[in-house]
């Protein structure tokens, strides 16, 4: 879908109506969406799991050969059909020749990580060299925090959202711990003014302003995991730093979600991991370093494969380190879960983040227009419980996931969307996400979703009035 210059997602939609001859949430503008949306084929290039393999399916409700409505991709995406042939392909390298696997094939184990790199460029804004493919999420947390977090009497403070996701807060606590340092004094929490769930930017910029001169590193998620607020980076990481402080992030819910250009904002270092990569439970994560660091910040820990390839077989044990993000790689790149990121990363390449992110402000405000008029205070019929959307309306402050809070119980909401086919994430204290994403959900998984919402709402309602 090429939305007119400057049409924002609402108006997109009812000018589609407008032109159909009917109510902007009736089935019609969904399906005229896909028909126009010029990356729904993609969606081909994924397994959609069935209703009738989902456990928590109710089959008297739902036809049992049907798509399920994945909206879980936030937490983990679908795997690329061409998952399983790269995984194959390896396997057999290893059945059939052993060790030559390491120097031989299309993807010689020992660079089978450097290999795809390449394709992650365009999805993070940075260059090759900045880019290391290793770990999983936290442990890369912790690796660049051990060489950008150094306590001074001055400097011993840590800036972290006061409801981070549990891995950074419980990482930055032990680095805290490792340096001896108070938590109480160390940890400069932020949270939301009072009766508001997400952070102003503003707030965050005045507490690095006042607090700044005390703090080392800020530490913040890209894109909140419980709210879906997208943080202004380029404000954060310029004011941060010019209060001295590294600024780094945790972009596991940014990352092929929302475009990046973390270079050119002179972000200092950075995380990720395989939720919107669709790389696979535990798949590989990746780290970036600014190639401003590249000779000036070392890997505090250093293994084997920081080590320059031209003379790592020489064994003499004489470190040569790669300058960059690639000398904090310790051990050699696991080949098994380099497929997945490589298959998933090539339909990226082809789809380009610009394309996808036009299609996600769509889909995504496709879906906040139909909850506001089906389901939100926007709808004319006031009896049914009413759903609050958390994440902020603003297209530029959000990626493709809403959060959404109801007025009764979240897990009777969740169980009776489940049993219909609906895959989403419930997070306490009292929030389900539901995140379309533009690489294989359409409009009418959407329309769908509503459907089912508004019976689910219909039967809170009725439930509650007989109680």
């Amino acid at each position: 879908m090429e939305p007119l210059p400057f049409e924002m997602p609402a108006d997109t939609v009812e000018r589609m109506a407008s032109e159909l001859k009917c109510h902007p949430t009736d089935e019609r503008v969904a399906l005229c969406l896909d028909e126009e949306d010029k990356l729904r084929h993609f969606r081909e290039y994924f397994y959609i799991p069935k209703m009738q393999d989902l456990p928590p399916i109710d089959l008297s409700l739902v036809n049992k050969d049907e798509n399920d409505i994945y909206f879980l991709g936030n937490s983990l995406g679908l795997q690329p059909k061409m998952v399983k042939t790269y995984l194959e392909e390896e396997l057999q390298k290893w059945a059939k020749m052993g060790g030559y696997g390491h120097e031989t094939g299309k993807c010689p184990w020992i660079t089978g990580d450097e290999g795809i790199i390449g394709l992650m460029t365009d999805i993070v804004g940075a260059n090759e060299k900045e880019i290391v493919l290793m770990n999983g999420l936290t442990v890369n947390v912790h690796l660049l925090l051990l060489s950008f977090f150094k306590p001074t009497p001055k400097r011993y403070k840590i800036l972290l959202e006061a409801h981070a996701f549990p891995s950074d807060h419980y990482a930055i606590e032990s680095q805290l711990q490792f340096h001896r340092l108070s938590f109480e004094k160390s940890m400069q929490m932020i949270k939301p003014r009072e009766g508001e769930e997400t952070l102003r930017t503003e707030d965050i910029l005045e507490v690095i302003e006042k607090e700044g001169d005390s703090i080392a590193v800020v530490l913040l998620s890209d894109l909140h995991f419980y709210t879906g607020q997208f943080f202004n980076i380029p404000a954060i990481t310029k004011v941060g730093q010019a209060k001295g402080c590294f600024v780094g992030f945790d972009l596991a819910y940014a990352v092929g979600n929302v475009e990046l250009h973390l270079h050119d904002w002179g972000v200092d270092f950075a995380c990720c991991s395989c939720k919107y990569l669709n790389s696979g439970g535990g798949g590989i994560a990746g780290a970036f370093v600014h190639e401003k660091h590249a000779h000036t910040i070392k890997p505090a820990l250093v293994g084997w494969f920081g080590h320059e390839l031209s003379t790592r077989f020489k064994m003499d044990n004489k470190l040569q380190l790669i300058p960059g993000a690639h000398g904090f790689r310790i051990s050699n790149p696991p080949i098994l879960l380099i497929c997945p990121l490589q298959a998933s990363l090539e339909i990226f390449n082809k789809a380009t983040m610009k394309a996808l992110r036009r299609k996600s402000i769509l889909l995504t405000g496709y879906l906040e227009y139909t909850i506001k008029h089906c389901c939100g205070k926007d709808k004319a019929e006031t009896k049914k419980p009413v759903v609050n959307i958390i994440t902020p309306s603003n297209i530029e402050d959000r990626g493709c996931q809403l959060t959404l809070s109801f007025p009764f119980p979240i897990t009777y909401a969740l169980q009776e969307l489940e049993k219909k086919g609906v895959v989403c994430d419930k997070r306490e204290p009292n929030g389900i996400q539901v995140a379309p994403v533009p690489l294989y959900n359409s409009f009418h998984d959407v329309y769908k979703f509503i459907s089912l919402l508004n019976v689910v709402l219909d039967a809170a309602e009725e439930k509650n009035s007989s109680v």
